[in-house]
């Protein structure tokens, strides 16, 4: 699989212990930056990677706390990305939801937890049926 990353400074470690963990697993990273641990704004390195998701089959995003590069991820026609701080969340997002994006918080989360919750967010599939047209209704908006 090609999972993209990308962090801010407040999330570089993170990013790169996923990175390497990913990689170790055999897959393929795409590493949309930051390249250190001088402050950057978590948006520039969301946009860059939510935008390029011809590039990658996962998103990994990583800030201070997951909230900022969720955000901004979300903003992109097709990106469904989860904050995620459960095993539970991680499995939920991909079984329900479809997301194709998960998100952490550096200052938040486990790095051990942060791998565990990355290896059931890429092995769990989308479970389809009933959940089919509610993932839908995220592209479409409000339904009035």
């Amino acid at each position: 699989m090609r999972i993209g990353f990308a962090s801010d400074h407040a999330g570089y470690d993170l990013k790169e212990r996923l990175k390497a963990w990913a990689l170790a697993q055999g897959h393929e990273a795409v590493d949309f930056g930051t390249d250190g641990p001088a402050s950057v704004d978590y948006a520039d390195f969301a946009h860059r990677a939510a935008a390029r998701v011809d590039l990658w089959d996962r998103l990994v995003l990583v800030c201070g706390s997951g909230i900022g590069v969720s955000m901004t991820a979300n903003r992109h026609a097709g990106i469904r990305c989860a904050l995620v701080t459960s095993l539970e969340h991680a499995k939920l997002a991909r079984q329900h939801n479809d997301a194709n994006a998960i998100a952490f918080g550096q200052r938040l989360t486990d790095p051990l937890q942060a791998e565990c919750y990355l290896k059931t967010f890429l092995e769990t599939p989308f479970e389809g049926g009933r959940h089919e047209n509610r993932v839908k209704k995220i592209e479409l908006g409000p339904v009035c």
